[in-house]
């Protein structure tokens, strides 16, 4: 499928990069903005420009089924999510393809397993993989989440299951500070991704990052 006019479901140099990329394509683009970046250099690089609710995320950016209705409305064939926000979102990627939409990323099959720090562990534990001592799900509950803290040994850290870039992601080092980073950690991931789920992992000082980089060809061939 031929892909003419895609929706930009992001901001700031996010959006930008991939309406450069766009651009260069030949394909249009649909910036969907908050009130807050109204005069915003990537609202005034698309071909078109949508507000859609006020500065906080969970009034803009986070919508879903706003973003897919200017999608619609707009006539884009396809949402490109950039990273952050809903990129990693699996109910929105699943809404994208069930509104007839291309969503550019990977499948909601494979956000599930990937996109959730806690699904990753998941199927990771299928197959005996080592793993950092925490907590197996998710947790709300502040004396047991406490306790857990306590029978892993200090410090640890409280993670968003849905976080990345260091956003939701809290270093407690004792218990007389656990409840004030935990409600912290929380507030920060729901703002910033919609989704509230933390978890807890022994916290590693100096660990050594070995990260390899899969470069794939997605259907419509867009990268950013």
């Amino acid at each position: 499928m031929k892909i003419n006019k895609i929706l930009v479901a992001n901001r700031g140099e996010i959006a930008l990069r991939v309406m450069r990329s766009a651009r260069e394509m030949g394909i249009k683009t649909v910036a969907v903005f908050s009130e807050a970046d109204r005069l915003a250099p990537f609202v005034r690089y698309a071909d078109e420009a949508v507000c859609i609710g006020a500065p906080p995320s969970s009034e803009s950016y986070l919508k879903m089924d706003t973003i897919i209705a200017v999608a619609q409305e707009r006539g884009a064939e396809a949402i490109h999510p950039g990273y952050g926000f809903l990129s990693e979102n699996a109910v929105f990627a699943r809404k994208v393809q069930e509104a007839g939409l291309i969503f550019i990323g990977p499948s909601p099959e494979s956000i599930v397993v990937m996109g959730s720090k806690l699904g990753a562990k998941e199927a990771a534990g299928k197959y005996n993989i080592p793993m950092v001592p925490g907590t197996p799900s998710a947790i709300t509950d502040v004396s047991a989440a406490k306790k857990r803290a306590e029978e892993i040994g200090y410090p640890v850290l409280i993670k968003a299951s849905a976080g990345g870039g260091g956003k939701g992601m809290r270093v407690v080092e004792n218990t007389e500070e656990f409840e004030e980073q935990m409600d912290r950690a929380i507030s920060e991931a729901v703002s910033a991704f919609g989704d509230g789920a933390v978890f807890i992992e022994k916290y590693i000082g100096s660990p050594k990052h070995i990260e390899i980089q899969i470069l794939a060809t997605w259907q419509c061939g867009l990268f950013i």
